[in-house]
């Protein structure tokens, strides 16, 4: 990213951190300042080379590019203070799960052209600066929301921080991205909660989940781990959206219990049958 010298990143965990050490990876040679709220993950982020120094936002103006890498209902705090302090040259962009509600938070600020909403669709079920990965985002989606709303120069260098990192641009409404992303990765997160709860509660031996929990089950219930402090505000942000995702499970779990207190094994084969049909999407 020859025309990007200096980049910020608020946020040092997972995600911001992956996306420092996957440029650096495939060659950026800029600078990568940073800031945590948790002192603990600034230290980390230095020894693992996540960021070169650690600084207060408000001295960042040498940056081309700011990054709001931390859970959405913090981002959506300290978003309009951000834009305050930038200036006409530079940019900031998002990295949260949900979009609508932060691009309403600021739809009237004078700096809202420099602003662009993203989110990259890649993470993993572990958080902090030690889980960060150099080879992270790959073929991976990177959804930019609202680009009409950016200021054409804001919007080329995030496409071209995501295209560095190896990832294919799709562009939405930050209103239909919420209404995918409910559908698509966040009830996900709810059924591996619910089924870990529900394993935990009817299993009461730890070493049979542990001696008898094949590859079926680490896989779904793998989002379990993740962290609350992320979870519960995409949860509460995008809350009418999963609600509506929740009652279609549930209905559709509905369909199987039935089946199986009627012995209807015909209909439940459908039913499986019906599901099978995802991996024409799904490979």
């Amino acid at each position: 990213m020859k025309d990007i010298q200096q980049i910020g990143i608020i946020g040092l965990g997972l995600i911001g951190g992956s996306l420092s050490l996957t440029l650096q990876a495939r060659g950026w040679k800029g600078k990568v300042v940073g800031f945590d709220a948790n002192e603990e993950h600034c230290q980390k982020a230095l020894s693992l080379g996540i960021v070169h120094e650690i600084s207060e936002p408000t001295s960042w103006q040498n940056c081309d590019c700011i990054v709001i890498a931390i859970p959405i209902d913090a981002a959506e705090k300290i978003m309009p203070s951000i834009l305050d302090g930038i200036s006409a040259h530079q940019v900031v962009m998002d990295m949260g799960s949900t979009k609508a509600s932060l691009c309403n938070t600021i739809k009237g600020h004078p700096k809202r052209s420099r602003f662009v909403a993203s989110h990259p669709m890649w993470g993993t079920e572990y958080s902090g600066p030690s889980a960060a990965s150099n080879a992270a985002f790959e073929g991976k989606s990177a959804v930019i929301c609202d680009k009409e709303l950016s200021d054409m120069d804001a919007l080329e260098i995030v496409e071209k921080i995501y295209k560095d990192l190896g990832m294919h641009i799709l562009y939405m409404r930050s209103y239909d991205h919420d209404i995918h992303a409910a559908y698509i990765s966040h009830i996900s997160h709810i059924t591996s909660f619910a089924l870990a709860n529900t394993v935990l509660e009817k299993e009461k031996e730890e070493n049979a989940i542990f001696e008898l929990a094949s590859g079926g089950f680490e896989s779904t219930v793998r989002l379990a781990k993740s962290n609350a402090d992320m979870w519960v505000p995409i949860l509460m942000q995008n809350r009418d959206n999963i609600l509506d995702v929740l009652n279609e499970h549930i209905s559709q779990l509905r369909k199987f219990k039935s089946c199986l207190e009627k012995e209807n094994y015909e209909y439940l084969r459908e039913l499986i049958y019906q599901a099978n049909s995802i991996k024409k999407i799904i490979h």
